[in-house]
C-alpha cells in the first residue's frame, strides 16, 4: 500500500483514514487509541472514518457456536486493551449480528455533523459492548445520535435515505478495493499517496512516533 511521495505530495493535504466497524470488538479495543490520535494530531491531519461492514447483511441468528467464538474474541480484547465489556449479551437469543445498520448510522452522522463522527462511533460502540443496547435497531442508533447533537428526526430521515445507503456501500467498497485486511486499520494519506500505519490493534505509544515522522515529512 505504501508509495514513494513525490515533491508535489509534500504540499498535499494529509489525512488519516480510519477503517473500522462499530460492532467489531478490536475496534472497541482501539477506541482510546483513535481518540488519542485525534486529540494529538487531529489539528494537523483530518481523520476520515471509513466503515468496514464486518458482518453487513448478516441474516442468520447467532447460535451457541457463534456466541462462543465471539465471546472468545471479546475476552481477548478485554485482556489486551482493558476495555470494558458486558457479557450479558450472550444470554440473548435470536440476535442477528448484522453490522450494516450501525455502519450506516456512523455514515449518517458523518454526513449530518462531521465533527461528531468519532464521538458518535464511540457512543455506538459503548452502547453495544458496555450497555447491551441493540445497535441493529434504528431507534437505538437515533438515540445515540441525539447525544452528539443530531436530532432524531434528522438522523432518521438521513439514515433511511438512498444517498446514505449508497454512501455506506461506497465505504464497504473502498475497504475492499484497498485490500483492507481487517479492522481496525489506519492508513495515512498524503494527497493520493497511501501508506499503512497499522492493521489491527496497536497502542498509541507505538503509533505516535511514525505519525510524528509522517507529519514532519
Amino acid at each position: 500500500m505504501a508509495d514513494t511521495p513525490t515533491p508535489a505530495d509534500a504540499q498535499a493535504e494529509k489525512r488519516i483514514l480510519f477503517f473500522a466497524d462499530p460492532m467489531c470488538s478490536w475496534c472497541w479495543g482501539f477506541s482510546p487509541v483513535i481518540r488519542a490520535i485525534s486529540e494529538s494530531f487531529g489539528d494537523q491531519a483530518r481523520i476520515r472514518l471509513v466503515v468496514g461492514g464486518l458482518r453487513a447483511g448478516e441474516t442468520k441468528a447467532m447460535d451457541d457456536k457463534s456466541k462462543s467464538y465471539i465471546r472468545h474474541h471479546w475476552e481477548q480484547v478485554q485482556e489486551s486493551t482493558g476495555q470494558p465489556f458486558s457479557y450479558d449479551f450472550f444470554e440473548r437469543d435470536g440476535f442477528v449480528y448484522d453490522t450494516e445498520p450501525a455502519c450506516r448510522a456512523a455514515v449518517t452522522v458523518r454526513s449530518a455533523k462531521p465533527e461528531a463522527t468519532l464521538d458518535y462511533f464511540e457512543a455506538v460502540q459503548r452502547a453495544f459492548y458496555v450497555d447491551g443496547a441493540d445497535t441493529t435497531d434504528a431507534d437505538a442508533l437515533a438515540q445515540r445520535a441525539e447525544s452528539v447533537g443530531v436530532e432524531p428526526d434528522v438522523f432518521t430521515t438521513l439514515f433511511q435515505s438512498p444517498e446514505i445507503v449508497s454512501a455506506t456501500r461506497a465505504d464497504f467498497s473502498l475497504s475492499h478495493s484497498l485490500g483492507v485486511p481487517g479492522f481496525p486499520t489506519v492508513v495515512v494519506a498524503t494527497g493520493q499517496q497511501l501508506a499503512l500505519l497499522t492493521s489491527g490493534y496497536a497502542p498509541f505509544e507505538a503509533l505516535k512516533p511514525p505519525l510524528e515522522a509522517w507529519l514532519a515529512s
